[in-house]
């Protein structure tokens, strides 16, 4: 057998154990990807799933909120006490709802996605009050949310109430702070009655917890 011959044979059995042992990684792989399939995809397609749904609810609310901005840019403003008179109700509110904290303005959710709210929780039922007066200028069912419920507060503040079971108010009616607007639900798709609240100005949300005299509600 000459140099060259040999040189050959024994890159093709390197080659050939090459060969063999990517043959035993990819099969290793595909186990692997078998049990995954078994055991975890279904985990994996509820992930993604509930993040797109989340994705497509806070998509869905910020064109609600730029929508509603543009109205109200047209219509008559809604008459306040004084300039920035929410702005100086900060931490003088009272809670729309008696409950429990469940869930933080900032914190994050499936899939990296973090509260633009607050989530509350309470008795089924339980009376849903405005946190100022204003003017309501909307009252519908919006995808992710249920029976929502929009104040105008003037000067850019709004405040919005979700998952509610009932809606004791139509859009252009005027509400003082502490009026009953709704009841506390679970509509919207959540395991349990809670209210989703939150605060915004500009159309930009805020963190409402500091606008509270209370910590808790």
């Amino acid at each position: 057998m000459t140099y060259s011959a040999a040189l050959f044979t024994s890159r093709d059995q390197s080659l050939a154990e090459a060969v063999h042992d990517e043959q035993y990684r990819i099969r290793l792989d595909c186990s692997g990807l078998t049990f995954m399939s078994s055991a975890g995809i279904a985990v994996l397609m509820k992930f993604y799933k509930e993040l797109e749904r989340l994705k497509e609810q806070q998509g869905g609310l910020e064109k609600l909120v730029r929508e509603l901005r543009r109205a109200l840019e047209r219509a008559p403003k809604f008459p306040t006490d004084s300039k920035d008179a929410f702005a100086k109700l900060r931490g003088r509110l009272t809670w729309p709802v008696a409950g429990r904290l469940a869930a933080s303005y900032g914190q994050t959710r499936a899939g990296g996605v973090k509260w633009d709210g607050m989530l509350l929780t309470g008795a089924q039922g339980s009376p849903v009050r405005a946190v100022y007066h204003g003017r309501v200028v909307y009252a519908d069912w919006l995808s992710g949310l249920g029976l929502l419920i929009i104040v105008d507060h003037g000067d850019g503040y709004l405040s919005l109430y979700g998952h509610n079971e009932r809606l004791y108010k139509d859009v252009g009616e005027r509400v003082t702070a502490g009026d009953t607007i709704a009841t506390l639900g679970d509509s919207g798709g959540r395991p349990r009655p809670e209210l989703y609240f939150e605060i915004r100005k500009g159309g930009r949300p805020v963190d409402p917890r500091p606008w509270f005299k209370t910590p808790q509600p």
